[in-house]
């Protein structure tokens, strides 16, 4: 469910009209429903409700790369959610819109010794490892520092989670997590190094998943991975689950599984488990909460069906470009009027192209369309490609919105460019 309804002729973000939006900031421009945000977030938390294993309620810590913006953070955090990081800014970015640091998870691949030092000084609830190597490294920063790092190694159970091969993550040839076979010798190595408390494990196996059982088989392998780990004497507290439920794009494809449905699945799947579960959800909370508002500039005659140029382009919204992603697009103030087109951006790409041979809502000249399920993976990817101002945000809540990142003018991005003193001064000193 989400709060962008036709009322009186024209689309409305919870209580405010869209048209109100687009005349004050200008498009492209992403619309984001603060109540649809915690609705989301309190239905996934009912959905795990009588989930405490023994250590404690779960905690359900948001992806942050999904959208990162301050205002989405501090409202997520209000709701009682922590943070799933990737980077030292998306710690930090948490930090400052008021996540305690005891419930931020650092995941990733690439952490470096830098990101290490700063979560481990800023107390950070647990690190997800990637790797013997990354736990030799924050084992030895931990050392130097006098601190301690929970951690928990993120398992590769080698389960397809039948996604996108560019989210799919949890298959024996993607980047992330150890071997499942190797498991128990990588914890035994861990455990003797200095620093280091090993509390856990982790598994994420891809995103936008439509089947749950995928999920199932993975929790299954976790399940045994934490007896065998028991058995050798590790001291196993929490099980980090990840994300990756998907959300309805297409409205005529079959709905995704609800988070009421995944809640009894993982009931089922961690009987006995005796852990504190851990909730890395990101698109489910924060896809259908947000639009991509954008401009017709014009029509131009095609081949088979007209071209719908609209003033976003694939570096306001790259997800149709890179995963070949669905978004439901709609006519901000719709005449009951449709035809087929394709739907493009302005950037010199040809796959600049948002839909094609689409049956949408009819739009001429200057109308306002919305992608719809914009809320995450959109904005965070957002980019100046074409030398094109980065796409300004808004939150709305009731009949109140406030611009929450502006957009910045291209005088601004052009002066961030310097000149190299052989420019600058008209001399090359190449050489001499």
């Amino acid at each position: 469910m989400d709060h962008f309804e036709i009322k009186g002729g024209a689309m409305h973000a919870e209580g405010v009209p869209l048209t109100d939006i687009a005349d004050s900031v200008g498009t492209p421009v992403y619309v984001y429903s603060s109540a649809t945000i915690e609705r989301h977030a309190r239905v996934f938390r009912e959905a795990l409700s009588g989930l405490d294993l023994g250590h404690g309620e779960p905690l359900i810590a948001f992806a942050v790369k999904s959208n990162p913006n301050a205002a989405v953070l501090a409202t997520l955090a209000r709701e009682g959610l922590g943070a799933d990081v990737v980077s030292g800014g998306e710690l930090l970015r948490a930090l400052a819109a008021g996540v305690p640091a005891d419930k931020i998870v650092f995941s990733g691949v690439g952490k470096t010794e830098e990101e290490m030092a700063l979560a481990l000084e800023r107390g950070i609830g647990q690190f997800n490892l990637e790797s013997e190597p990354e736990a030799e490294t924050l084992s030895a920063v931990a050392t130097r520092l006098g601190l301690s790092a929970r951690v928990a190694f993120r398992i590769n159970p080698d389960v397809d989670a039948g996604t996108h091969a560019k989210i799919s993550t949890g298959k024996a040839d993607n980047k992330f997590g150890i071997a499942y076979d190797g498991a128990v010798a990588a914890y035994a190595r861990a455990a003797a190094l200095p620093g280091l408390d090993v509390a856990g494990v982790a598994v994420h196996i891809g995103s936008q998943l439509t089947d749950l059982n995928p999920l199932a088989a993975a929790f299954a392998r976790i399940g045994v991975l934490i007896a065998a780990l028991r058995a050798e004497g590790h001291d196993i507290r929490t099980a980090d689950l990840g994300g990756g439920l998907g959300v309805p794009y297409d409205p005529a494809l079959p709905a995704p599984p609800s988070p009421a449905d995944y809640g009894a699945m993982v009931q089922r799947a961690t009987q006995g488990w005796d852990v504190r579960l851990i909730f890395e959800p990101g698109r489910l909370i924060v896809g259908n909460a947000g639009v991509l508002l954008s401009r017709v500039i014009r029509i131009k005659p095609g081949a088979t069906h007209p071209f719908v140029i609209v003033d976003a382009a694939m570096n306001d919204l790259l997800r149709p470009s890179l995963y070949d992603a669905w978004h439901d697009i709609r006519a901000v103030t719709p005449t009951g009027e449709r035809f087929v087109a394709h739907v493009v951006g302005p950037v010199c790409e040809s796959g600049d192209t948002f839909a094609t041979n689409r049956d949408i809502e009819a739009v001429t000249d200057g109308d306002l369309v919305a992608f719809m399920t914009a809320g995450a993976y959109a904005a965070t990817m957002a980019s100046t490609y074409n030398s094109r101002a980065l796409t300004p945000e808004v939150m709305v809540s009731g009949s109140d919105w406030a611009i929450v990142r502006p957009r910045i003018a291209l005088e601004a991005l052009i002066a961030a460019d310097r000149m190299p003193p052989w420019l600058s001064s008209g001399t090359n000193t190449i050489g001499g």
